[in-house]
């Protein structure tokens, strides 16, 4: 440890050092590790009263978590089907919004990242980024309007023929996929971009000089050089979709209730605060395991995903 700090200090001077270490644990630890911790203190509480909090009643419990998994006592399944639904479709929604946007990325961050054409390059990243200075929420009411039954969509395929009758967008849940993938899209393809555009050229002409066809070069020289990008994209797209909360309320159909959603319906309409930490909690850690159980099956480091 004393060399690590000795060779960061020579590195970065004394002031920059000390400045970045305050920082970087500001962040860290007051604004995730401590918040974090609260909520896991939270999800161990009974629900009570304010004038009953730290007396003798407020123990620690795990009826929270039997009861995301159980349901209310006396119910007549054997487990909360209801929340463990929503749940599961949260998570298996999440991966679906992370491939779609893995699928759409890499063809255009490979573009991006080889491409000659520095000026055209450019334009490229910037029209990408122009989008995103408009606000979130109104972004997702925008693409409510686009996939409306009288949105645009709809409107051009009536106008052309295509469809009879306008298709419900909404309740099939197009538009909210389409929301959420194109709302982290920038977060897949700037990771793998920045990764493929250190990729050698020559690897890739040599490859092509020896005949091998183009899916056997991304499979075997392009994926592998850029799979910490590819590992770092997936895993805030996954995060951030299992954890959205603004566009699975306005863009969601009504069977399309989002996990987040009820964590929020605890916390502010039940008002039952530790009820809501621990739905949140299993989300959380559900989460991370499953990233670090695909950074381990691809053999990611979290050290690569640092680079």
């Amino acid at each position: 440890m004393t060399k690590i700090f000795s060779d960061y200090f020579n590195r970065n001077g004394y002031g920059l050092g000390i400045f970045l270490l305050v920082t970087v644990g500001f962040w860290v630890i007051l604004l995730i590790i401590l918040p974090q911790l609260s909520m896991l203190d939270f999800s161990f509480r009974h629900h009570l009263p304010p004038p009953e909090m730290g007396g003798p009643k407020d123990t620690y419990t795990i009826e929270h978590y039997k009861y995301l998994v159980l349901g209310a006592p006396g119910s007549d399944s054997s487990y909360n089907v209801v929340d463990l639904g929503v749940f599961g479709r949260t998570l298996l929604a999440a991966v679906f919004v992370t491939i779609l946007d893995l699928v759409l990325c890499y063809p255009l961050a490979y573009y991006l990242g080889q491409s000659k054409g520095g000026g055209f390059t450019r334009v490229l990243v910037l029209l990408l980024i122009i989008p995103y200075w408009i606000n979130e929420i109104l972004r997702a009411f925008a693409f409510r309007i686009i996939f409306g039954e009288s949105g645009v969509i709809n409107e051009m395929m009536l106008a052309f023929g295509l469809i009879s009758d306008p298709i419900d967008f909404i309740r099939a849940n197009v538009a909210l996929y389409a929301g959420l993938g194109y709302a982290y899209i920038l977060l897949m393809i700037f990771p793998m971009y920045n990764v493929i555009e250190s990729l050698d050229r020559n690897q890739i002409e040599a490859a092509r000089d020896m005949g091998a066809p183009w899916w056997r070069i991304h499979w075997r020289i392009v994926i592998p050089y850029a799979k910490p990008g590819i590992v770092s994209g997936c895993t805030m797209v996954f995060m951030l979709s299992a954890g959205a909360l603004a566009a699975p309320q306005i863009l969601g159909g009504p069977s399309s209730l989002w996990f987040t959603q009820i964590i929020y319906q605890w916390f502010n309409q039940g008002g039952n605060w530790p009820r809501g930490a621990a739905f949140a909690i299993v989300l959380l850690v559900t989460c991370v395991f499953i990233v670090l159980s695909l950074m381990r099956l691809f053999k990611v480091k979290m050290g690569d995903i640092g680079k």
